[in-house]
């Protein structure tokens, strides 16, 4: 399974419809980030906030995201309303469902119910994965006391979330190797502005997979920008990465 994820902010139905239909054609991909904004929590709203009962709609006629038996989705829930938007797109056919820890007063009651409904509170389950993003400024403590809740971290690599081709922040870097060193068998992943620039270093981190959307959607040939994001992420000599 590659670790390069490319992440689909949808602008419309339809754009999400075409973009979903573009990435499937890249032989390699086999899991795709969508995000998901409220226009509250982030800003501005995408679809389907935009028009929400376009999902609806989706639900009720039984559709399922494209191409399941070999792509995995993820939707980043970058709303305050986390464990109601999910509903729709796990049963869309969704299988990771990535919540921030700042949408929250109560953390812990948050993932409590995400799991409840959605996961799996056993060692061995094939339901859902949940797993929580932090800012790029949020104190590792708001999400240390719960990681037995999680399975797996999302680091954002960017200031402002919701929005792509956001540059990259490099205090995540340091952020992720003081996370790995104290948490160290934690799937982390790294979410905004990732680039073929970043790429090399970011390998050297041991994170589990890197979220790239602008740099894949907005190239001119993305089959050709996700080969190389994957060479270069992968590249990185046995016994040189750095936890």
């Amino acid at each position: 399974m590659s670790r390069i994820v490319p992440a689909v902010l949808p602008a419309s139905h339809k754009n999400f419809d075409d973009t979903l239909a573009l990435l499937s054609l890249i032989p390699n991909v086999s899991r795709i980030q969508i995000d998901v904004v409220d226009g509250h929590f982030a800003a501005p709203a995408s679809w389907p906030y935009t028009a929400p009962h376009e999902l609806r709609d989706m639900v009720a006629r039984g559709d399922m995201l494209p191409s399941l038996d070999r792509i995995a989705y993820e939707v980043d829930l970058m709303c305050l309303d986390p464990d109601r938007a999910a509903e729709a797109w796990v049963a869309l056919g969704a299988s990771r469902l990535t919540v921030h820890a700042e949408s929250t007063t109560d953390l812990p009651r948050l993932l409590t119910t995400m799991r409840k409904h959605y996961g799996c509170d056993l060692i061995s389950c094939d339901l859902v994965s949940i797993g929580v993003a932090l800012n790029i400024e949020t104190d590792l403590l708001l999400v240390e006391p719960h990681l037995d809740k999680v399975d797996y971290v999302q680091f954002m690599g960017i200031a402002r979330i919701g929005r792509q081709g956001e540059l990259f922040d490099r205090r995540v870097v340091d952020k992720v190797r003081s996370f790995h060193t104290r948490h160290p068998k934690i799937d982390v992943q790294i979410d905004g502005g990732v680039s073929l620039i970043h790429a090399h270093e970011l390998s050297a981190l041991n994170v589990s997979a890197l979220i790239a959307g602008s740099s894949i959607l907005r190239s001119a040939d993305p089959r050709a920008a996700y080969a190389k994001l994957e060479e270069t992420f992968n590249d990185l000599p046995k016994g040189h990465r750095v936890y």
